[in-house]
């Protein structure tokens, strides 16, 4: 017993975790302290002060924290950090231990070990032979949906696509020129104008073209590689190749090519419309989107559809809307939504999605496949 007297008959540490949870309290148990250190080190993040309460041996769980903080080698990622500034234009960015919360709708995750936005493609190239020589892991991270990043953040470099110079757009008749970090939501917006249509379902898509070329993001029956006629992208060489969309095998919520290629850019073509007649089928969609998916902070749709029924009604049918872990929750509006009250950590959502596959495996004997991209340690 934790404090050396006897134990109290039908008193334990989860009937404990269990009285704290009523009174609206969050709590974590860690049933073996072996495992503790590592628990609270994954869960931290830049900032962080951690407090170690409690009798017994609970502070050598304290010194074992400590010691492996200072062992995770500062000065390596120091040096790291400095030869890829020397590398890059004034115009790029690059932050160490950067937070990757606030960086995506979800609102959950930890940090990066290196994130830089590239002011160009040069610059782009330049951090991708960088990463190679050096064997440094790195990642794409778009807008933020449809992405999960687990509390214990991303080892290596996170590279986002969000400085100006690929979020351009031009239009040529009725084509249209993107970078691949302009907004969907944007696009839709700018094809209005131009009187173009084909292009309004993507309106609601919360990604950047670059992320959604990446998963062939659809909505309202439609898909994006539906719209686009030749796509720009990168080799993780820095090599630079263009392609006819039709040339490119894309699947549902896939883009094969991009698992090993960065998009940079694509030609999208829309259809001569009235201006207004596009505007009330946005609005439509605006509406119906509005109706059917949750306003809180939230990833997107969590499943993907088993081939027999949609994964939200399926959720909805086992009465799991409303199913809470810590301050994650299945959305009352929409059954394939996690959505975060404020407080949520990935381990929140992380452990919701777990809970839902095991209910849908024990009573349909379907094994439900996740949409969203998880990322991360911890």
């Amino acid at each position: 017993y934790a404090a050396s007297e006897p134990a109290i008959p039908g008193i334990s540490s989860d009937v404990l975790a269990d009285a704290i949870r009523t009174r609206g309290q969050r709590v974590e148990l860690v049933p073996n302290l072996l495992h503790l250190s590592g628990y609270v080190r994954a869960a931290m993040q830049p900032g962080d002060l951690v407090l170690f309460l409690g009798a017994g041996d609970i502070t050598q769980v304290a010194h074992a924290l400590a010691a492996q903080l200072r062992e995770e080698a500062p000065g390596r990622n120091a040096e790291i950090f400095r030869q890829l500034r020397a590398l890059l234009s004034p115009d790029s960015m690059l932050q160490a231990d950067a937070p990757l919360a606030k960086r995506t709708t979800m609102r959950v995750g930890g940090a990066a070990d290196l994130f830089v936005e590239p002011a160009s493609e040069a610059d782009l190239a330049a951090v991708l032979k960088f990463c190679n020589s050096h064997q440094i892991p790195f990642v794409l991270l778009g807008r933020g949906s449809n992405l999960l990043i687990r509390d214990g953040g991303i080892r290596g470099c996170v590279i986002s696509l969000a400085n100006p110079s690929f979020s351009q757009m031009r239009f040529e008749g009725d084509r249209i020129h993107c970078g691949a970090g302009v907004r969907l939501k944007s696009i839709a917006v700018e094809a209005r104008k131009q009187g173009l249509t084909g292009l309004e379902f993507v309106e609601g898509i919360p990604g950047s073209l670059g992320g959604s070329m990446r998963m062939n993001a659809g909505a309202m029956g439609s898909w994006l590689f539906d719209a686009i006629e030749t796509i720009r992208f990168m080799d993780f060489h820095g090599n630079i190749c263009e392609r006819a969309a039709s040339e490119v095998h894309v699947e549902y919520r896939g883009c094969p090519l991009f698992r090993n290629h960065i998009a940079l850019g694509a030609v999208l073509r829309g259809t001569a419309a009235s201006g207004e007649a596009v505007r009330e089928r946005m609005d439509a969609y605006s509406r119906k989107r509005w109706e059917s998916q949750p306003r809180q902070p939230s990833a997107g749709c969590i499943f993907k559809n088993p081939k027999t029924i949609g994964a939200g009604r399926l959720i909805d049918e086992l009465g799991l809307k409303g199913t809470r872990v810590g301050g994650a929750s299945v959305s009352d509006v929409h059954g394939n939504f996690i959505v975060n009250d404020g407080t949520a950590t990935a381990r929140d959502v992380l452990t919701l999605i777990e809970l839902i596959r095991e209910r849908v495996r024990a009573t349909r004997g379907i094994e439900l496949e996740t949409e969203v991209e998880i990322l991360g340690e911890g």
